[in-house]
């Protein structure tokens, strides 16, 4: 029987009668047993300043790169990436080679995670390889255990397929996931369209790329039904459009990535690739009505958008470098930075009901799902902090504050 005893730990979990609450808490074989005022004795204490502990953090989009792109990332090493960093559990994105398309594609994938070492769930692919033509195996692979269907990244330019896919989704209440941004419109162009990146001299790609293609999405879901989910918001308008949908009672839900709401196109003048992302950044005006929005509930999560990219691919002038950046490692330091601590730690773990998985609580016979961290902790966010096997985060010399510990799911520690 192994145990940990966390000491003088403040409990953040609105769901718990422990709730900002500074307890002991002791875990043998991966359930919490005793929460006390003072507790002796477990086969390891874990001890640490100004500890304070929630639900395991949980992000609904990262990318890894086994099968197929395995110099920018393997499960076994962004599985340890991700515990280190606080999540127990995440979606995992199809971008795979080859795409997880088909039900013996998600099946892979499960078949090489340990369950008891973290919670990962599949998304499969929205259409065959991607190619915005053909629908994939939706229904097989949901039953193989894929929580949603998404070409990642990848915008679905048919409305038709769109409206079929909802439509055939609701026998079996499945889940989709469209990215914001018509392709005709944004064109080849890579930055947000401002007065700033057009007095730099890149081709911008305007806000109506995006909230266009969110109004057609929303306007068919009104008239199928089913189930829709919009990730990677970055504009004012967008807002907007999803509050007004939410009004109606669609049933759609939202996220950010943590960039859109720390970066603008400002930080474009260097011209560094780092900051080469899809959606691209946007104004100061669109960044403030996201972080608003985060607040309000309307955007209903956050997500690092873990997304490796080779150096070979990454350290290039900034029209020839791939999109992406990490953001395991870093999330929860810019959440708290941004929103503090209490808010930090909802908005890392309640999305989990948005996708119908199954949720933690920190109470007596509960299994052990718990992320460690000091919010009050500040640093500069530098290459030493990253476990993923690339280095391409935007946060790169950012000051943030909040340092993760590490996190405990079922009998197992992984300490940062």
């Amino acid at each position: 029987m192994s145990s940990f005893l966390l000491k003088s730990a403040k409990i953040l979990d609105p769901e718990s009668s422990y709730h900002l609450q500074t307890k002991d808490i002791l875990v043998e074989d991966g359930v919490i047993t005793k929460i006390e005022d003072s507790l002796l004795n477990a086969d390891q204490i874990l001890s640490f300043k100004n500890l304070h502990v929630s639900c395991g953090f949980f992000d609904s989009s990262v990318s890894f790169g086994e099968p197929g792109f395995e110099e920018r990332e393997t499960l076994a090493n962004g599985v340890i990436t991700a515990r280190k960093s606080g999540f127990t559990s995440f979606l995992l994105n199809p971008n795979l080679n080859p795409v997880t398309d088909t039900n013996s594609a998600v099946k892979f994938l499960q078949q090489q995670i340990d369950p008891q070492l973290i919670d990962i769930k599949p998304l499969g692919a929205l259409t065959k390889g991607f190619d915005g033509k053909n629908l994939a195996e939706l229904y097989d692979m949901q039953m193989a255990g894929a929580v949603g269907f998404y070409d990642f990244k990848t915008p679905v330019a048919d409305a038709n397929l769109f409206k079929i896919a909802l439509q055939y989704m609701k026998s079996f209440e499945g889940l989709l996931f469209s990215y914001p941004q018509d392709k005709y419109i944004a064109g080849r162009a890579q930055v947000n369209e401002d007065e700033f990146t057009t007095y730099i001299g890149l081709k911008g790609i305007p806000n109506l790329a995006e909230e266009l293609q969110i109004a057609r999405d929303l306007y068919i879901l009104e008239y199928t039904g089913g189930k829709l989910h919009i990730p990677n918001l970055s504009t004012k308008a967008s807002v907007e459009l999803i509050k007004k949908a939410k009004a109606k009672g669609l049933q759609v839900t939202c996220s950010v990535a943590l960039p859109h709401v720390f970066f603008t196109s400002d930080m474009l003048e260097s011209f560094d690739s780092k900051y080469k992302i899809l959606p691209p950044l946007r104004t100061q005006k669109d960044t403030e009505a996201l972080k608003n929005a985060v607040k309000d509930g309307v955007i209903d999560m956050l997500t690092c958008d873990h997304e490796p990219m080779d150096e070979e691919h990454k350290a290039l002038e900034f029209e020839n470098a791939s999109y992406g950046s990490i953001g395991l490692e870093s999330a929860f330091s810019v959440v708290n930075t941004l929103f503090g601590a209490e808010k930090a730690s909802e908005l890392l773990t309640k999305p989990k009901t948005n996708f119908g998985l199954q949720t933690s609580k920190i109470d007596l016979k509960q299994r052990a799902d718990l992320s460690l961290f000091d919010p009050d902790s500040e640093y500069t966010f530098q290459k030493q902090h990253i476990f993923s096997k690339t280095k391409n985060s935007i946060f790169l010399g950012e000051s943030l504050k909040g340092k993760v510990f590490g996190s405990i799911y079922n009998d197992s520690f992984y300490e940062n």
